[in-house]
C-alpha cells in the first residue's frame, strides 16, 4: 500500500519510523508539509520524497493519505484529496466542528465512492457509542478532560485544580483548537456537539492527560478513564493518538476486522 502524509511533525516522523524501517506491507512513499524543506529533510532520512504542492503530491499513485497537521491544512487539503478518489485517515479532527464543512466531506466521500476514516485518538469507547446510539437511544455523554495546568495556562502558578470550561463540545473545540480532538471524535460516534457535554480541568499535581467518558442512554450506562502517556519526544502529544492512527493504517490490510 502506498501511503502519502500530510505533515512532518512527531507523529509524522513516528510513522514513517514505523512503517518505512520495517518489512511492512505499508509504505509511506510521499510527504507533503507547507515547510517543504522541513520535509525533504525529514523524507531524506526515511527514503521517500517530499513534494512542493498538494497537487504534485496527489500525483504520486497514492492508495492513502494520512494528514498529520493541523486544522488549517485539514480545511485546505481534505476535499481536494477526496475529490481526487484517495482515501483520507484524519487526525486534526477538531475541524469537523464545522457542521457545513463535515457535511461537505461526506458528500466527496459519497461522490468519489471513498472512506474519510477517524482515529480514536486518545481516548477510546468510541464503538460502545455508536452501538448505543444505533437506535437513537444514547440519551447523555460527558468528557472531563483533567490536564497538567501548564497545558492549559500558561505562565500561571496555580497551587489547587482549576475548572477552566464546562459547556458544549463545539465550544470546547473553539476555544481550545489544539487540545480538544477527543471531544470531536465523541460527538461525531455520539450525540453530536451540540449535545455532548465537555469538562477540561487544569491540574498541578498531575502529569499526564486524563479522559474521563461518561454515557447513559436505552443501553444502560458506561464510563471509561484514559490516562494518557506523552510520547517520549514530545511531551505535548499522547502517545495513544499515536498509535491509534498507525492502528488505523494497518487496519486498512486486515481481512480480519473488529468492528
Amino acid at each position: 500500500m502506498r501511503i502519502g502524509i500530510l505533515g512532518c511533525g512527531n507523529i509524522g516522523t513516528f510513522l514513517l519510523e514505523q512503517l518505512n524501517r520495517t518489512n511492512d506491507k505499508a509504505e509511506i512513499v510521499a510527504v507533503y508539509s507547507r515547510n517543504y524543506d522541513k520535509a525533504k529533510k525529514v523524507a531524506a532520512s526515511y527514503r521517500t520524497r517530499a513534494y512542493r504542492t498538494i497537487d504534485s503530491f496527489l500525483e504520486a499513485n497514492l492508495d492513502l493519505v494520512v494528514e498529520v497537521a493541523t486544522i488549517e491544512a485539514v480545511q485546505q487539503t481534505a476535499l481536494t484529496i477526496l475529490n481526487d478518489k484517495i482515501p483520507l485517515i484524519l487526525s486534526s479532527i477538531g475541524a469537523l466542528s464545522d457542521q457545513s464543512f463535515l457535511e461537505s466531506l461526506k458528500d466527496a466521500c459519497y461522490k468519489s465512492q471513498v472512506h474519510l476514516y477517524i482515529p480514536s485518538g486518545a481516548i477510546g469507547g468510541l464503538d460502545i457509542l455508536q452501538s448505543a446510539n444505533v437506535l437513537k437511544g444514547l440519551k447523555e455523554v460527558q468528557l472531563t478532560t483533567r490536564k497538567p495546568a501548564d497545558s492549559l495556562i500558561d505562565g500561571v502558578e496555580m497551587a489547587e485544580e482549576k475548572l477552566v470550561f464546562y459547556g458544549k463540545a463545539k465550544d470546547a473545540i473553539a476555544k481550545f483548537p489544539r487540545n480538544m480532538n477527543v471531544a470531536i471524535a465523541l460527538s461525531l460516534a455520539g450525540i453530536g456537539v451540540e449535545r455532548t457535554i465537555v469538562k477540561i480541568v487544569a491540574d498541578p499535581k498531575i502529569d499526564k492527560n486524563n479522559h474521563t467518558i461518561e454515557a447513559s442512554g436505552d443501553f444502560g450506562n458506561f464510563s471509561l478513564m484514559v490516562s494518557n502517556e506523552a510520547m517520549p519526544n514530545n511531551p505535548k502529544t499522547s502517545y495513544l493518538a499515536a498509535l491509534s492512527i498507525l492502528s488505523s493504517i494497518k487496519e486498512q490490510s486486515n481481512r480480519l476486522k473488529i468492528i
